[in-house]
């Protein structure tokens, strides 16, 4: 099933995406985690697998450009992010409240 966890599979699953919309979705056993920018759809699976000895059937990517921001009247730009919505096998969940 999973394989022991290395030190890539840690820096792949940067955190878990805690919004209203990643809640609605855990509902249909689909979990959303901020990944590094150059991790593969392959990577991601299999460390989620090796981290939360879960069973992953699909992997859905997306970059979210960073908006331009003002403070303090000089303009800013946040950082460009990599989600990934992870879909679990049936019967199976992640709980991201008590961390790794």
């Amino acid at each position: 099933m999973a394989e022991q966890p290395t030190a890539r599979h840690y820096d792949t699953i940067l955190s878990p995406v805690i919004t209203e919309k990643a809640t609605l979705l855990s509902e249909q056993n689909k979990v959303v985690f901020r990944v590094a920018a150059d991790a593969s759809k392959d990577e991601i699976a299999a460390a989620v697998e090796a981290l939360f000895k879960v069973n992953v059937t699909k992997v859905n990517t997306l970059n979210v450009k960073g908006k331009t921001k003002r403070f303090r009247g000089i303009m800013g730009r946040r950082s460009d992010i990599k989600k990934a919505v992870v879909t679990l096998a049936e019967g199976q969940s992640i709980d991201i409240t008590t961390g790794l």
